[in-house]
């Protein structure tokens, strides 16, 4: 599979490369990313043959898309895909210190959660100013559900639904402004619930549908039937699979790290590169339409392409189901 092979929606008329670029890391993600790394990573992508791309306000407190727009508005228009989201409105705030929320250096702009209609329509005027597009693409609501707000979860869930966040995402689309609404989560059930409440295209999954992680296989199954597209992202699961100790953001447990010990196995064994097989097996679920992977440096993006390019043998994943790495119900290509 090449990088620019194209998946589209069903119900919509989007199409996506099959690995995109997300741009976290052009907001100083973790360490300062000078403005020429992240070109590099974006020049990198682009001569691959990607043109799907998504950022967000919060990536660096409106760094990300400031960045990103003007690197895209150096390329006709038409020529790729953008997704940005809705859910904080970037308030000035001249309080902002040298790190909030793993960001480095991020801009005087501090996030405010508010899903309602107002807001709705306020973050998307504002990320097109920033973006300098007239019409992105796709809009995701960001980070909403259980584990993100806690006791708070009713209050932002009732105004994404009883105070117009819905609402302002349908008249958003009905008017051409944008092509396709969803929602940008770590949390599966979140977008299980949206569906029950607006009839959403596409959605990003961040770190649920990996080889590590299966859980949400009920929710790509269901997006498969209903014709709602999956971005997974998160392939790696905060590295774990591209080679470091981290699982989901902190130390991996002993039980995950003895199934990543039996994916190497498999990986000597197949002579596969655990990266390639990370970023492959979620493309093998029929609801999934990109993996979108982050780079810091042209260097970066260009390993990712080459992982994803990677020829796997269909007795890889065959494997894997055999030792119970992976569900017996994942789809692996071979129905």
């Amino acid at each position: 599979m090449k990088v620019s092979d194209r998946r589209r929606l069903r119900n919509r008329d989007v199409s996506f490369t099959v690995m995109g670029l997300g741009c976290a890391q052009m907001g100083n993600l973790y360490r300062l990313t000078s403005y020429a790394e992240s070109l590099s990573a974006f020049d990198a992508a682009w001569e691959a043959g990607i043109r799907y791309f998504d950022t967000a306000p919060f990536y660096g407190y409106t760094r990300s898309e400031r960045r990103l727009g003007t690197m895209l508005t150096d390329h006709e228009r038409q020529k790729y895909l953008l997704s940005t989201k809705v859910g904080r409105i970037m308030v000035p705030d001249e309080t902002v210190g040298a790190e909030e929320d793993a960001y480095v250096a991020p801009l005087p702009f501090r996030p405010t959660y508010d899903y309602s209609y107002d807001a709705i329509m306020r973050s998307f005027e504002a990320s097109r100013q920033r973006l300098g597009i007239f019409a992105p693409d796709i809009l995701y609501v960001h980070d909403i559900g259980r584990a993100t707000h806690g006791d708070r979860h009713q209050h932002y869930w009732d105004q994404l639904t009883k105070g117009g966040g819905f609402k302002a995402l349908g008249e958003l689309r009905s008017s051409g402004l944008i092509k396709a609404v969803g929602l940008g989560v770590n949390e599966w059930q979140a977008v299980s619930e949206a569906m029950d409440e607006f009839d959403i295209d596409v959605s990003m999954l961040a770190g649920r549908y990996t080889l590590l992680e299966q859980d949400s296989l009920t929710l790509l199954d269901r997006c498969h039937r209903e014709g709602v597209g999956i971005v997974v992202a998160g392939a790696f699961n905060s590295g774990l699979l591209a080679g470091n100790k981290k699982f989901n953001y902190a130390e991996a447990p002993a039980d995950i790290l003895a199934r990543v010990n039996e994916i190497e196995a498999a990986c000597e064994a197949e002579g596969v590169s655990m990266q390639a097989a990370a970023l492959a097996f979620p493309t093998l679920h029929p609801a999934v339409v990109t993996v979108v992977s982050g780079a810091r440096n042209g260097e970066q993006m260009k390993a990712n392409v080459g992982w994803f390019e990677q020829d796997i043998p269909a007795s890889f994943w065959t494997r894997l189901k055999e030792k119970g790495v992976i569900s017996g119900d994942a789809p692996i290509g071979d129905k």
